[in-house]
């Protein structure tokens, strides 16, 4: 395979699909319209991780304090009333199990990553706001994904207060996270970004980027997906080679139906990217 040929693959799918593929701290290898701007879906939770973690590294709360879980939210469009989540658009009963109840934030983030739940990245955001959120984007260099509300704030999205991604930016962020477990980043500390990665390990829908790769391989990642939108973003770590990142986005006619084949499609290009990893 050479990458021209994996772009014409991709001339032939419907709708936009963007990538970016290279090694950390290294100009990537190949990408495909990686500034083109995609709804974000769930792939923003990466962004509210990084300011929960930010927010405890600067002492601002306590990860492990227990906090109130409600399903009631202020709305990102002034003005407009308070908004909740409906429960079957979740992925986390376990979540709504606690409504009424307490739970630690960092208990909250780790369910908002590894089970992608709706509701635990609303209380996220009501503790560190999206300012922070916003923070946290432009730390990395990211020059055009925004979180603008959070999610089923349906007043905001009509007022046109969205949350958008590309594939460059997913990229720089992941990028950001692995390398600051390291060394000293512009992200957050080098305790909290690793302990972000191990809960992107952890990720339990593992269907897109984590099906293209041999089983047991390690990738920190996290999906997104609502109609006509899949996504995958993530930090591969391969035994024999160095580690490399990888962001697929998609965006189809959500009346096309065609969300299974583009799932398909990113564990097809991850894997692609997984038999050229040493020549990244």
């Amino acid at each position: 395979m050479t990458w021209d040929d994996l772009d014409a693959r991709l001339d032939r799918v419907p709708g936009t699909v963007s990538a970016y593929v290279g090694r950390l701290d290294a100009p990537p290898t190949w990408t495909r319209h990686p500034d083109a701007a995609h709804y974000a879906a769930s792939t923003m939770k990466v962004a509210v991780l990084a300011a929960l973690h930010r927010a405890a590294d600067a002492g601002e709360l306590d990860l492990d304090a227990p906090v109130p879980v409600v399903n009631e939210f202020d709305s990102a469009q002034p003005g407009a009333p308070r908004f909740t989540c409906a429960q079957p658009y979740d992925n986390d009963d376990a979540v709504w199990d606690r409504v009424g109840g307490t739970a630690p934030l960092r208990w909250l983030a780790d369910r908002m990553i590894v089970r992608s739940s709706n509701l635990a990245t609303n209380l996220v955001i009501g503790h560190v706001g999206l300012p922070a959120v916003a923070q946290v984007w432009a730390s990395t260099g990211a020059r055009n994904s925004v979180t603008g509300r959070g999610i089923e704030d349906f007043a905001a999205r009509e007022a046109g207060i969205t949350n958008t991604v590309t594939a460059a930016d997913l990229a720089a962020l992941l990028g950001a996270l692995a390398s600051g477990a390291n060394s000293p980043g512009p992200l957050a500390t080098p305790a909290a970004c690793a302990a972000m990665l191990d809960v992107l390990f952890a990720q339990e829908h593992r269907e897109d980027l984590a099906a293209g790769l041999p089983e047991g391989t390690r990738i920190a990642h996290k999906n997104g997906w609502v109609r006509g939108v899949r996504h995958g973003v993530g930090v591969v770590l391969p035994d024999d080679a160095p580690p490399y990142l990888i962001a697929v986005c998609t965006t189809t006619d959500p009346d096309d139906g065609v969300d299974d084949d583009a799932c398909l499609l990113i564990a097809d290009v991850s894997a692609r990217v997984w038999a050229a990893r040493h020549d990244l």
